[in-house]
Parts: structure tokens; C-alpha cells; sequence
């Protein structure tokens, strides 16, 4: 009986890719820093950070924007579609990263590749 492949987090690949996005950038700076050496995680880590790092970044910014008088419903609006989009995303990353998929975002799928190898 052959004993499955795991990372060095002691989880199956695919759970601890999954776990990178769970709680967006801050499951993915833990995994990124605890994993090093399957490069599967390491990418789905990397790419959770920019993703979720980069819309919590946005959405602090609408969010100081909401407050500006008249136009602070127009930064509502968009923060709401923000929101719906990142949601949606956060389901589609899980997914694929369960099924054993690397999944490559456009641009931040390129940076997380970058800096997920090993050197």
C-alpha cells in the first residue's frame, strides 16, 4: 500500500491548496510561510495573497471613498460589485485548487508563479 503524496504541511496537496484561500491573503501569508517545498501550495499561497491582498486593498479604499459627500453612493455601488465579484472568484480558486488545479489568474497567476518556484 503506497502512502499518498504530501506537503510539507502534512496535508494532502489539494486540501492545503484549498486552505490557501479560505480566509483570503491570511491563510495564504500562513501557508505561504509554512510550506516550502511543494510549489503547487506555495502558487495557490502566493496567488491568494495578491488576489485577496489586492481587493482588500480596494475595497479600504472604497470604503474611505464612501464617506465623500454625493459621490459616496457611487463608491457604495462599486464595492458592492467588488464584493459579489471577489466572492464568486474566492468560490471558482477553492474549487480548482481542491480538484488539483492551477488554476492561473491573468496577472496575478504570473507573479504568484514568479515567486512561488525554487530558487
Amino acid at each position: 500500500m503506497s502512502e499518498e503524496k504530501k506537503s510539507g504541511t502534512g496535508l494532502e496537496p489539494n486540501v492545503a491548496a484549498l486552505l490557501c484561500y479560505v480566509l483570503g491573503w491570511i491563510t495564504g501569508l500562513v501557508f505561504f510561510l509554512i510550506e516550502k517545498d511543494d510549489e503547487f501550495v506555495r502558487f495557490h499561497a502566493m496567488q491568494s495573497i495578491i488576489v485577496f491582498g489586492a481587493l482588500h486593498v480596494a475595497m479600504i479604499i472604497m470604503w474611505v471613498f464612501y464617506w465623500i459627500p454625493y459621490i459616496g453612493v457611487l463608491f457604495m455601488v462599486v464595492a458592492s460589485l467588488i464584493s459579489i465579484a471577489a466572492f464568486v472568484l474566492w468560490i471558482i480558486l477553492m474549487v480548482k485548487a481542491y480538484g488539483g488545479e492551477r488554476f492561473k489568474l491573468p496577472i496575478a497567476g504570473d507573479i504568484a508563479e514568479k515567486y512561488s518556484t525554487k530558487r
